[in-house]
């Protein structure tokens, strides 16, 4: 199943896409993350919605939490510890993003006063149920997969130890196109990859992952209960914008597409605040 947030009288509702761009409803986002299975098995008694004529909106609860990890693929270490003298971690990095700053696939993104983005394709997963304590079934609380494109402020990010306002620019999350649920994909062999104007600048397997998705979600709830529709992104692979010589970053004008196999591409224009 794939799944999307959309806008209804400005409450936020989920719907599962079909091959007709169809979306059937299944319900608010409050109402089908306190119990997704039920929400699933109800679809066929929903009448189904034309998708172009929907307002898209992130397909988490409002009270979500993004869960980051960094430095989480063998070929982006090297130029995190030349960037920013950040050693192969041995446990997951992790570091918080705000669900303020959740975008969908084709919505604009402001670049920021003082510099450019980089970008970061990532793989997500969606958590369906709380967890506190996971075992070796770590991943049946996934409810699904998407792509994440992590834009990041480099220069607020590396100015101290703390990531927060680097990781958090206004509108630079990009999430999406659809939340794919675990029967048709694999978490551990999916292609990843970010173009920029056409330009391919990063390419990746999950299979370079230092810290699987079941490991990232053991460590984190030993410490903090996952609740339904948090998220957790897993990490860029090497070709970042800040890693390259030259570095470069994207300005009003560009087009960044992250593509997460089995998931599609998720494609956003940078933009001035006065485009907005």
């Amino acid at each position: 199943m794939r799944i999307i947030g959309y806008d209804h009288q400005g409450v936020r509702h989920l719907g599962a896409l079909t091959h007709l761009d169809k979306v059937v409803p299944l319900g608010t986002a409050d109402n089908f993350y306190r119990d997704p299975a039920a929400a699933m098995a109800r679809q066929s008694d929903r009448s189904p919605l034309d998708l172009a004529k929907l307002t898209q909106v992130p397909f988490v609860p409002l009270t979500a939490r993004i869960f980051c990890v960094g430095i989480n693929y063998h070929s982006h270490a090297g130029e995190s510890k030349d960037v920013a003298g950040l050693d192969l971690p041995t446990v997951p990095m992790i570091f918080g993003r705000w669900q303020q700053s959740l975008v969908v696939n084709g919505a604009p993104v402001p670049q920021p006063l003082n510099e450019g983005l980089d970008w970061e394709v990532e793989l997500a997963a969606v958590i369906k149920d709380e967890v506190f304590a996971a075992g070796q079934d770590a991943l049946d609380h996934v409810l699904g997969y998407t792509a994440f494109n992590d834009l990041s402020a480099r220069k607020k990010q590396i100015a101290t130890t703390q990531f927060t306002l680097g990781k958090n620019p206004d509108r630079s999350g990009p999430i999406g196109p659809a939340l794919v649920t675990p029967d048709e994909i694999d978490p551990t062999n999916l292609e990843v990859r970010t173009r920029v104007n056409g330009v391919e600048k990063q390419a990746g397997n999950t299979r370079d992952l230092i810290h699987s998705v079941a490991d990232i979600i053991r460590y984190i709830t030993d410490t903090v209960t996952l609740l339904p529709g948090d998220v957790i992104a897993t990490g860029t692979p090497g070709g970042v914008g800040v890693g390259r010589t030259p570095q470069e970053f994207l300005y009003a004008g560009d087009v960044v597409e992250v593509e997460v196999e089995g998931v599609g591409v998720l494609r956003n224009r940078i933009v001035t605040r006065a485009e907005l």
